[in-house]
């Protein structure tokens, strides 16, 4: 292909891993190169099917859309590679039966349509880890992402790092078609501001503001010495998981592990999965009393749930309570280090001002947390909750 290879383009082209992760800041030309790869893809073999998600349409058109529009418009040997296009469903089928579709999917259940070679997300942090998980598992040769990384997301928790994953960082400096002015303001940020030159200068990961629970010591198990221990459970079905942990306190510090975290759980899966971990039916589970019947059910099936205790401010005082501890260790876990760093003070939508309450999502396994730490407290013993 008669391409001018960037960097970029060459990293992604000869990347051999099943996942490519593409990091970079600004104007480093990564959407457009990862394209080019795609076209190539498309053109060198027939019959290959291409997906780039997006966040959803509208940033779709606006962005990978127009860069590919972008690529066909550099030479009139790349257009002659396209049979036809169909608006309607944003397909671009080349002469040799391959084709490359721009879409974006609702949620999780969307994504579950269609198989396909090679996929790409483009802005990988503003789509949902679930939607992911449903396209890579249909996609046969390879998948690539791209994003700027303003603050840490699922892909600095699930992918970066693992063995069947390739990770590119890029910068403005790998664009060679960037104009003299473009890299003026960016390097100008350099001096007038270090976060905004960190992230959208160098590519490096922004910090998170505002997260609740900043210092976790992640450990590789529970202490043998931890005596005194409790057991949480939040519950959940198609839209959040059903959480339940193991909590306890050795020397002034709160230890906890995750023991499950599912989606789509009934009563009896349950009752199957506590029995499977070793939960003995004599063990205090303290559980979301917002769910009653759930409640009531486990306790037909001789476990003993009993209902948080609950009133005015008590997610606050919760989190105060799980503070309280000398030092918070939680056994390494995917699902709580994403929880970890995506939990965070929500902020007014006028000032942009941290509120003093915290989202209400990215806290599952904390609310079981919550929870559970309610049955370590000496003045609770005996309590029924409602």
């Amino acid at each position: 292909m008669p391409f001018v290879v960037t960097p970029v383009f060459e990293w992604n082209y000869n990347a051999q891993k099943p996942i490519v992760v593409n990091q970079g800041g600004t104007n480093s030309g990564k959407t457009y190169s990862i394209l080019q790869v795609l076209f190539c893809r498309a053109a060198e073999k027939e019959s290959q099917v291409i997906t780039v998600v997006g966040q959803d349409i509208p940033n779709l058109k606006k962005g990978a859309m127009r860069d590919f529009v972008r690529i066909l418009d550099s030479s009139p040997f790349f257009r002659s590679f396209i049979k036809s296009y169909n608006a309607t469903d944003r397909i671009y089928v080349f002469n040799n039966g391959s084709i490359i579709e721009f879409t974006s999917y609702e949620n999780e259940q969307d994504a579950k349509n269609g198989k396909r070679d090679y996929a790409f997300f483009n802005e990988a942090n503003g789509i949902a880890k679930e939607i992911f998980d449903q396209v890579q598992m249909r996609t046969t040769k390879q998948t690539f992402l791209d994003y700027n990384p303003s603050s840490p997301f699922w892909a600095h928790v699930d992918l970066i790092g693992k063995a069947n994953v390739d990770f590119f960082i890029s910068q403005f400096i790998h664009n060679p078609f960037l104009n003299e002015e473009i890299k003026k303001t960016i390097l100008s940020w350099k001096t007038d501001d270090k976060e905004k030159w960190k992230v959208y200068g160098l590519g490096k990961t922004g910090k998170t503001e505002g997260v609740i629970f900043k210092n976790v010591n992640w450990i590789s198990a529970l202490p043998n010495e931890l005596k005194r221990f409790s057991y949480g459970m939040d519950f959940g079905f198609t839209n959040d998981p059903t959480t339940f942990i193991k909590c306890g306190v050795s020397d002034g510090e709160l230890f906890a592990e995750r023991w499950i975290y599912q989606h789509e759980m009934t009563t009896n899966d349950i009752d199957t999965a506590l029995k499977r971990l070793g939960v003995k039916k004599t063990d205090s589970i303290i559980a979301d009393s917002a769910d009653p019947k759930t409640i009531r059910e486990l306790r037909l099936l001789g476990w003993l749930i009993i209902g948080a205790k609950k009133g005015a401010d008590s997610i606050r005082f919760g989190i105060s309570q799980i503070k309280k501890y000398k030092k918070l260790n939680i056994v390494h876990c995917e699902f709580w280090k994403m929880e970890q760093i995506s939990y965070i003070w929500a902020k007014d939508s006028k000032t942009g001002q941290a509120t003093g309450e915290p989202i209400d999502k990215f806290n599952h396994l904390w609310d079981s947390l919550r929870y559970g730490i309610q049955g370590l407290d000496k003045s609770m013993e005996g309590q029924t909750y409602s």
